[in-house]
C-alpha cells in the first residue's frame, strides 16, 4: 500500500508541475492585444531563431546609449517597473564598428556562479544614488542570470535585442544609473 501511495503522489506532483509550467508558458506568451507593428530590430532575432524579442511599447528613441569596446553600442529602449517588484531593462546591443566582434566575457561580471553559465550581461548593475544602494542582475534558482546569454559574434552593423532584470528600487525612486563593465555609465528613468 505504501508503495502505491508514493507512486500516486509522485505522479500527481509531476502532473502538477507540468500544468504549472504550461500555465506560466501560456501566460508569458499573451499578446496583450496591441496592434503595434514590431520594430525593425526584432527581425534580426527572427533570423537567428534565438534570443528575446523586443517588447511592445518600446520607443524608437533610446533612453540611453552606452559605448563599449570594439565599436559595441548598447541602446537602452526601456526600463520598466512591474507589479512583481522587478525592473526590466531592454534594448539592443549593436556592432557599430567595421569588423565582426565577439561580445566580451567581462560583461558577465566576475562572480563564479554567473560565469559558469556562459557569456551574459550579468555584470550590470543599477545604482540608486538617492537610496545609496546598488542592484545586481537577478538569478534563477540554478544561478543563471536573468539576462540575455550566449551571444553570437556580431557582424558589422548587426544588432541583437537584449534584456536584463533587476530587483526594483523603492517606488519613490525613478532615477538610477545603469552600469555595465567596459561601457560608459548612463542615467536611466524607470517607468511604471
Amino acid at each position: 500500500m505504501s508503495m502505491r501511495r508514493t507512486t500516486k503522489a509522485r505522479g500527481g506532483l509531476v502532473a502538477l508541475t507540468v500544468v504549472a509550467g504550461l500555465t506560466l508558458g501560456v501566460a508569458g506568451c499573451g499578446g496583450g492585444g496591441d496592434d503595434e507593428k514590431p520594430h525593425a530590430s526584432s527581425s534580426a532575432s527572427k533570423d537567428r531563431r534565438s534570443g528575446p524579442s523586443t517588447q511592445n511599447g518600446q520607443s524608437d528613441t533610446p533612453l540611453a546609449e552606452l559605448r563599449g569596446p570594439d565599436g559595441l553600442l548598447l541602446a537602452i529602449t526601456s526600463a520598466e517597473r512591474d507589479a512583481g517588484g522587478f525592473v526590466t531593462v531592454s534594448g539592443d546591443m549593436k556592432n557599430d564598428g567595421s569588423k565582426t566582434v565577439n561580445v566580451p566575457a567581462q560583461l558577465s561580471g566576475n562572480e563564479t556562479e554567473i560565469i559558469r553559465n556562459g557569456r551574459s550581461l550579468g555584470g550590470a548593475t543599477l545604482v540608486d544614488s538617492k537610496g545609496k544602494k546598488r542592484y545586481y542582475v537577478l538569478r534563477d534558482t540554478d544561478g543563471r542570470p536573468l539576462t540575455t546569454t550566449n551571444f553570437p559574434a556580431l557582424k558589422a552593423g548587426e544588432s541583437l535585442p537584449v534584456f536584463l532584470q533587476f530587483p526594483a528600487p523603492p517606488t519613490d525612486t525613478s532615477e538610477v544609473t545603469f552600469q555595465l563593465p567596459m561601457f560608459a555609465a548612463a542615467p536611466l528613468t524607470i517607468s511604471g
